[in-house]
């Protein structure tokens, strides 16, 4: 089993190089959200300034860390209808390569190589891109996940994957779009929502406790709009991307009883002593 570390300081989180990909051990059974107590952290794309992006080392080393008790990811569709854990519609950001990731077929993928940030702390080299398959194979059932559907139309793909894999309470769906989310309930997904603070100024989120399981907030939204999605009925509102204790202290103040962060280290080694509402079950 994978030795899940709470990082004490900086030299901690530098001190951890990425780690080999041998299979990891699975204990009696998946993990799901049902575990999920208290203030959540989540490692946004498995904590986008500690760790690579949507790679399979940074989700890994996300996971060995133990500061988040849930891993995010995107996904998007190649043209053959592979999917891919990648956020940009392109691959120029991320990668030593460029162009529209739907141009690219799976053995095209193979080639692809992710590109590490300088500014990241630790040692990162370019690896292939992981596909959702992989992702799922590797860290599914072994910490809950989140993955956002960058493409509605792979929602069947990704069903499949999520229940033959016995996932299904496992691994949040999410999306921007009520109606994905209605669709994924439907479904027997459990929907993710994530509204930003333009659209949450109009929202009316308890239209949505029905069918949505997560809302996903944006941490830069109006105090009453984030109130507002707290006392929505909707057993999680988790505010994004909160890279600060004092922007996690607010949100929690507000209602929020979770956190999506780019950061979870940093955020693991500050306390915060805000009684937050307990996450839903």
């Amino acid at each position: 089993m994978v030795t899940r570390i709470a990082l004490t300081g900086l030299g901690g989180l530098l001190a951890l190089a990425p780690p080999t990909l041998a299979p990891l051990e699975w204990d009696s059974g998946p993990l799901t959200v049902a575990s999920l107590h208290g203030i959540v952290y989540t490692a946004h794309r498995g904590g986008a300034l500690e760790v690579p992006e949507n790679s399979m080392s940074g989700l890994t080393a996300a996971y060995a860390r133990g500061t988040a008790q849930v891993l995010d990811f995107d996904t998007r569709m190649l043209r053959d209808g592979t999917i891919v854990v990648m956020h940009d519609p392109t691959l120029d950001r991320t990668t030593h390569t460029s162009g529209p990731v739907d141009r690219l077929d799976a053995r095209q993928w193979t080639r692809v190589r992710m590109r590490p940030k300088a500014s990241l702390p630790g040692r990162w080299h370019a690896e292939p891109l992981p596909t959702a398959d992989e992702v799922l194979d590797r860290l599914g059932g072994r910490i809950v996940l989140t993955l956002e559907a960058k493409d509605p139309r792979s929602l069947d793909g990704l069903a499949a994957m999520i229940r033959r894999r016995g996932l299904v309470r496992s691994v949040f769906v999410n999306s921007n779009d009520p109606a994905v989310a209605l669709r994924a309930h439907d479904m027997g997904l459990t929907a993710q929502l994530w509204r930003s603070k333009v659209q949450m100024r109009t929202d009316d989120p308890a239209r949505w406790a029905r069918f949505v399981d997560l809302l996903d907030v944006d941490y830069q939204a109006r105090d009453a709009d984030l109130v507002r999605a707290a006392r929505s009925g909707i057993p999680r509102v988790w505010a994004h991307t909160v890279n600060s204790p004092r922007q996690r202290d607010r949100v929690l103040r507000l209602g929020c009883n979770g956190v999506i962060s780019d950061a979870p280290g940093l955020l693991a080694r500050t306390p915060s002593h805000v009684r937050a509402r307990v996450s839903g079950g």
